[in-house]
Parts: C-alpha cells; structure tokens; sequence
C-alpha cells in the first residue's frame, strides 16, 4: 500500500519546515492495514533502564540529580544570566542580545531563533551528578563547534536516487525465498531510502507478488532486528501513534514514552498523530492518557496533545521576563509551588520563546530554570517539564543523552534505541551524532557497536552512517 502525499515526518527544529507544497496529507482511516499485535516490543513491556540511569518514577533522575545545577545543555549558569560579548552589563533585557552568547559549547544550528544564534552549552554536569572518570578534577572538555554545526539541521537517511520500487521489491522476495534469509540484501534496501520509499516498496510487493510484505518480514525475522525493520516500515505517524498506544496498553504506563513523543513533536504532528491513533486503533489518545495517567502529570500531557502551542519564531524578550518572573513566584519565590502557572507557560510557549525565558529567568532567580524545576517538582511532572525546556534549549542533546542511556550501565533499553534511531533518522540525527561525540567523548556508532550484535547492529549502524 502505498501513502500519497506523505513526506517524512518528525520534529521539523527549524522554521519554514516541511517546505511548501510538501505539507502532510494523513491517510484516511484503515489505510495502515498493520497486522495485529504488531510488533511485540520486548514481549509488550517496555525494558528498565539501569537504576543508576533513571531513579526518577518518571524513569528520569530524582530531583537534584539531573543534572547537576547549571550542567544540562543551554541552562545559562546558576547566578546570573550568560554574558553577551559587546553588551555592557546591565543592559535591559528588551533588546535580543547581540554576541556569541554561550561559549565553548556547541548547539544546534536549527535553533537559530528570533533574537540572533542561540549558543546552547552542553552538559558541565552529568545526571546523578557523576562525572566519568576521564575527566579528572570534574572538567568536562568539549570539542570546539564542528563547521557542519553550523548548517542545518539533517538526517543520516537520504531518498535512494534512481530509485525503483518493483527493483527493490523484488530484491526484497529474493532474500525471503527459499531456504534461509539473506538479511545482508534486506539491510542495504531498508537502509538506504528514505520512509517514503519504503511506503512504495511495500506496496510494489503486494502488487507484484500478491503477498504483504510486513507478514512475510515477520515470518523471516526475529527479535530487535524484527522490531528495527517493522518500525522503519512503519509510515512515521502511524509509528508514533503505536509507541503511543503500546506504551498505555495492558498493565502500568511506560511514561517515558508518552514524554518523549508529545514533548518533541510539531503542533501538526501531534494532531495528525491523534487522528491515526483514533483511526488505526478506534481509541480517544486525550481519553487514554487521561485513564493512565493523573493529576498534574496528566494535565501536562493532556495540555501538550492539543497541539496548540505557540510556534512563532519571533522571540518576545518582554515577554520572556514577565514569564521568568512569574515562573520564580510560582515556584522559588514562594513557599508551595504553583503547578499551573509552570504548565500554562511551559505548554503553550514557543521553543525560541522558552529559550529566551530560562536565559531570563537566571537573572531574576540567580539560579537556572532547569535546577529550580528539580527543586520544585519530582517524578514525571518534572520529567515533563525538563523535558521541554531540555528540548528549547538544544534538542540533538536532549535526544544524545536519552541514547547514551538506552546503552549505559548492564543491558540495552533496544525500544528506545530504535525509536530514537528511526524517528530521527531523516530529521537531526546528523546532529544528534554529533552532539553525542561532544557529550560523551565518543561516537554514537561506538557505542551502538559495542551494544548491539549480528545483522540488528548492521542496521542500525547503517542507518547512522557508520
């Protein structure tokens, strides 16, 4: 079956994407025609991540320990908002600054907002407040911005030129037929087209042989590596909408995966994303979330899954610190805290708008938004709230540090690596690498290399460009 009209979707981070005339245009209902129970993810329970990785209940670090003050990536420094090269002190916060901002940090050069480059610093803390042993003395080196940084945002996965869906498919049926698989031929296909691609190869199968390809890949393969080609057959909606409905699904809630996808997706993402999750599985995504979930975590989400925020990409600096300074009398400024005031501002911002509030909100707090969030809130309202301002401020790092612990410590949280590696594939990951290096002082490839085994690891480090 093939999706007309249907581009790569993801979390487009820069303004004027998707580019006109490539707007999506959701399938109507019944068009993903997915087998049921499609695919088992480590047999319907979403794995732990290592108890030093994630204490949190939200499965995120307890308050306090993530990261340690001033450490996540963007958070200006605790005690005063960043220094501005050119701008006397003092200066009024109306007029957007006009020098490098951060520096010795490298950041996303898609989240170029209103009010010149946004300089994002990387972590000088690690969560939990444990810094690896190779930085002695507790400094954490970073490698100076890498030119490619300072383009735009890119995925590792480019459409295949030349290319031929009856061709593909039919390479596809060979490496099925007969005694054994060859999952070498089924890797170069999947990995080298983009999902679009992947959507009229899949129906030039049913067209050339009369059999689904999804049922004849299930039959042929096993375990992650099945778990990994599904999803990247999967049109990326229709994949969202799934992680989604697995993640509430049967007994307990896989929170993470609700944060994670609501909190980084377009407002046209998240509305398309609720109409295939009604569609594909007849179910009301508000109504589910609202049975799984509860008080302020689940305003939250409910709030998020509208799809209403503000993606203006002008940045009001007015604006940010009358926000800063109701977000310090809602929280530190006042014994208690105001759950709504963090939730009206927090979900209905722009990302640029978010920015410019945390670098605000250190002048008026002398203390950075992300460490006073942790002093304030615990569990998955904190996860939450991170979350987002972890993805104003730079969002590759928001998504490096979620695969360095998929990986870290004993085992290897695989639902999360694949989610990750696939959705990005074709929006960031290019970054996302990149920032990873600087992060962790190694590559995003290493490490998965190290994890993973056999023709799963293949893949996946096809698809990363490794």
């Amino acid at each position: 079956m093939s999706y007309p009209g249907y581009p790569p979707t993801g979390y487009p981070p820069f303004p004027g994407y998707p580019p006109a005339g490539q707007e999506s245009s959701f399938p109507p209902p019944g068009q993903y025609a997915y087998p049921s129970g499609f695919p088992p993810v480590g047999g319907g329970a979403y794995p732990p991540a290592p108890s030093s990785s994630y204490p949190g209940a939200g499965g995120y670090p307890a308050p306090g320990g993530y990261p340690a003050p001033g450490g996540y990536p963007g958070a200006p420094p605790p005690g005063g908002a960043p220094a501005y090269p050119g701008v006397p002190p003092g200066q009024g916060f109306g007029a957007p600054p006009g020098g490098a901002g951060f520096s010795g940090y490298p950041q996303p050069p898609s989240q170029s907002y209103g009010g010149g480059p946004a300089q994002v610093p990387l972590p000088g803390g690690f969560p939990g407040g444990q810094i690896p042993s190779q930085y002695p003395g507790g400094q954490v080196p970073f490698p100076s911005q890498p030119a490619a940084m300072t383009q735009g945002a890119q995925g590792t996965v480019r459409p295949a030129a030349n290319f031929d869906a009856m061709r593909d498919a039919e390479i596809l049926r060979k490496a099925m037929k007969g005694f054994g698989t060859d999952e070498q031929a089924i890797v170069d296909v999947v990995a080298n087209h983009s999902s679009d691609q992947r959507q009229k190869i899949k129906a030039a199968f049913k067209t050339m042989y009369g059999k689904d390809l999804i049922k004849d890949l299930k039959s042929e393969l096993s375990g992650n590596m099945e778990e990994l080609i599904l999803a990247l057959f999967m049109p990326p909606t229709y994949y969202d909408a799934w992680s989604l409905r697995n993640a509430m699904k049967g007994a307990g809630t896989q929170e993470r995966v609700l944060i994670e996808i609501l909190c980084t997706r377009t407002n046209q993402e998240i509305r398309e994303i609720v109409r295939c999750y009604q569609s594909e599985f007849g179910r009301d995504l508000e109504k589910d979330i609202r049975s799984d979930t509860s008080g302020h975590f689940e305003r939250l989400l409910v709030s998020i899954c509208q799809g209403n925020r503000d993606e203006n990409q002008n940045v009001n600096h007015q604006l940010a610190q009358e926000d800063a300074q109701r977000l310090y009398q809602a929280g530190e400024g006042r014994l208690g805290t105001d759950e709504s005031c963090f939730n009206r501002i927090l979900a209905t911002r722009s990302f640029p708008q978010l920015k410019a509030t945390v670098e605000a909100y250190s002048r008026v707090a002398n203390r950075d938004l992300l460490s006073s969030v942790a002093r304030e809130f615990s569990g998955n309202v904190e996860s939450v709230l991170k979350t987002i301002l972890q993805c104003a401020l730079n969002r590759p790092a928001f998504f490096a540090e979620r695969l360095y612990y998929s990986m870290k410590g004993a085992g290897t949280d695989d639902s999360t690596l694949v989610r990750i590696v696939v959705t990005r594939s074709e929006i960031d990951l290019v970054q996302i690498k990149q920032t990873f290096s600087q992060m962790y002082q190694k590559t995003l490839g290493t490490m998965i290399a190290s994890d993973t085994s056999g023709d799963y690891r293949k893949l996946l480090l096809a698809i990363v460009g490794q």
